[in-house]
Formats: structure tokens, C-alpha cells, sequence
């Protein structure tokens, strides 16, 4: 019973900025035509109806925290201005879960470092220590699990896309049969550009 009571006191979350339609389609047809490596149907490719930008990964927090991050989330992230994000290239890195993630990567940007920033503050003040090592905000084409054997293209594509990045939103993480089940928590509009 114990062990009942410590998986309901916590949940998986993590902020991530939501993308519009055309980029998910878009990213879909990378993602696509990367399943011809995935020869043995090991990588979870994700739904694209599924994506999002991460910004920030909490991990498990104890639910009574989710109030306190989303009151300041309102707060703190209500007057940011939306911004444009630029995807430069599709690439594989390791997770700190020991994943190996498919994930189109951003273009550096001020925008996006300072939303990044003050996401990681407003886990911080809220008690929540977070792993940065080698965290890079991403989207998540697919997941390959420990001891995979899908070798990667000897040159992963690049790509020139651009989306409106207009929401923050703070999601709930659920391992699911067939991969992670986002549930968002909390949505804060940013401000349109102007």
C-alpha cells in the first residue's frame, strides 16, 4: 500500500512550449523518413500530435508543488512575448533516463535561453532540483531504449524550419503501452508579437 501512496504524492512533468500544426506535419516527414534506420522497429516515434518544444525537465514532483509552479508560472511567464523558433537539424543524443533520443534541435537564440532560464527559476525557487547536464530544449521525434541497435544515418538531415512559439505549458508525463501520455497541467498564453 505504501508504494500506492508514493506514486499518487508525485508526478512526471516538464515545461515545453507548443507548436502549431504545419511544423508538427512538417517534422512528421523527417520523422518519417528515419524509420527506414529503425530496421529492427525498435524507436518509439512519437504522434505528432504529440510534439512540443521542451524547455525544461522537472522529473517527479510532489503534486501539492504543481499549484505553487503554476501560480508562478501565470505570473512570471504571462507577460513574455511569443517567439519564433528555428529547427536547424535533426540529431540523437542520451537522455539523463538513459534514453537515446531522436530530436530535432534548435537554432541558439536569446528568446529561447532566457524562456529556458526562467523556467529552470521558477523549478528552482519551487524546491525542485534539476539535472541540467546536457539538457538542450528539443522536440522528441522518438525514443530508443537501453541497447538498442539502430544505427544512426551517416549524415542527419538538416532542416530550415521556423514555427510561432506562443504558449508555455506545464505537462504531466505518463508512460503509456505506446509511449508517453501528456497531460497539460497548466497553459500561459504568451504575449503576441508585435
Amino acid at each position: 500500500m505504501t508504494d500506492r501512496l508514493v506514486e499518487v504524492a508525485s508526478i512526471r512533468t516538464f515545461f515545453a512550449l507548443r507548436l502549431r500544426d504545419p511544423i508538427a506535419r512538417q517534422l512528421a516527414s523527417y520523422a518519417d523518413s528515419l524509420a527506414v534506420y529503425d530496421k529492427k522497429v525498435e524507436v518509439q516515434w512519437v504522434d505528432s500530435d504529440n510534439y512540443h518544444l521542451t524547455l525544461c525537465f522537472l522529473g517527479d514532483i510532489a503534486i501539492d508543488k504543481v499549484d505553487e509552479i503554476a501560480s508562478a508560472s501565470k505570473s512570471l511567464l504571462s507577460t513574455k512575448v511569443s517567439l519564433n523558433i528555428h529547427l536547424e537539424e535533426i540529431e540523437s543524443y542520451s537522455s539523463a533516463s538513459d534514453w537515446t533520443l531522436l530530436v530535432a534541435k534548435t537554432a541558439a537564440s536569446v528568446e529561447l535561453s532566457s524562456l529556458h532560464n526562467l523556467v529552470m527559476s521558477i523549478a528552482k525557487n519551487a524546491g525542485i532540483e534539476i539535472a541540467e547536464h546536457g539538457f538542450k530544449p528539443h522536440i522528441t521525434l522518438g525514443r530508443l531504449g537501453l541497447g538498442h541497435s539502430f544505427v544512426p544515418p551517416e549524415q542527419w538531415p538538416k532542416i530550415d524550419l521556423y514555427s510561432l512559439a506562443d504558449a508555455v505549458v506545464l505537462f504531466q508525463s505518463k508512460l503509456g503501452e505506446r509511449g508517453s501520455v501528456y497531460t497539460p497541467l497548466v497553459t500561459v498564453e504568451l504575449q503576441d508579437l508585435a
